[in-house]
């Protein structure tokens, strides 16, 4: 895969240095990546991940650009309003990167069609909003066997992880499931929605923005991911944390009982 005149000035950050390189960068044009939701997550990550040079981006979300987003999406603007969230992304990356195709998926994923809308792609980064779409997104990756790098915000507080349960662990167990992590969703109306509790506009900028980190470094197969440990962020603090977890023989994926 070779470079145009272009895109060798426009990585020259990249490839100078040593953990990425011309080869590292080739990876990353070789990559596609499916974003779930053009969102306050999705948005930075979106970005990013096309000034990186990913070769194509799918973008998921059935929704349209309000005012009300604005105030923390950046990949839209004032004159996307009523805009498909799909069409206001893509025209977005196609004027910070040419050379990223783009993938529109404007429908709301579900468990019924997880699997085929994953089909074709090599990773996954989860910015949705609701457990429905986060359970049906890390079970689909599981089935086929596609890391999965997973985003969520409150008010002032993130949280992110990396999933590649269809690996073994540095243990030789199975590395953990999202259902490892989170058996059951939280009782209805126990987690408000942002629409009701606010949302700092530049957390989900910190959030998005990492998850694109660990997305670009699990592609180019560099550092440490966060399998195993959910990373935790304060910005009322200024404080970051960790947790580690492991595999739950009792997680009904790949779980001794598994269904």
């Amino acid at each position: 895969m070779t470079f145009s005149d272009d895109e060798l000035e426009r990585y020259a950050r990249h490839i100078v240095l040593r953990e990425v390189g011309g080869a590292g960068q080739q990876k990353l044009k070789a990559a596609s990546v499916l974003v779930i939701g053009a969102g306050g997550i999705g948005a930075p990550a979106l970005l990013y991940l096309a000034a990186a040079g990913i070769g194509r981006l799918g973008i998921v979300d059935d929704d349209a650009v309000s005012l009300a987003n604005l105030q923390r999406q950046v990949i839209h603007d004032a004159a996307a309003v009523g805009r498909p969230k799909t069409e206001s992304a893509g025209r977005a990356i196609a004027r910070l990167n040419p050379n990223v195709a783009v993938t529109a998926h404007a429908l709301r994923l579900a468990a019924g069609n997880a699997a085929a809308i994953l089909a074709g792609y090599d990773l996954v980064l989860d910015g949705s909003d609701n457990f429905a779409t986060r359970y049906a997104v890390s079970d689909a990756c599981f089935a086929a066997q596609v890391p999965l790098v997973t985003a969520a915000v409150g008010r002032f507080d993130a949280q992110l992880t990396t999933l590649a349960p269809h690996l073994p662990g540095p243990d030789g167990a199975p590395n953990p499931t999202y259902r490892c992590l989170y058996p059951a969703p939280p009782p209805e109306g126990t987690v408000p929605a942002c629409e009701e509790a606010g949302v700092l506009g530049a957390l989900t900028g910190v959030a998005g923005t990492l998850a694109a980190a660990e997305a670009l470094k699990v592609i180019l197969g560099i550092g440490e991911p966060l399998i195993g440990r959910l990373l935790l962020v304060d910005l009322l603090a200024m404080r970051f944390e960790e947790i580690a977890y492991r595999w739950d023989p009792a997680n009904p994926l790949n779980g001794r009982g598994r269904r």
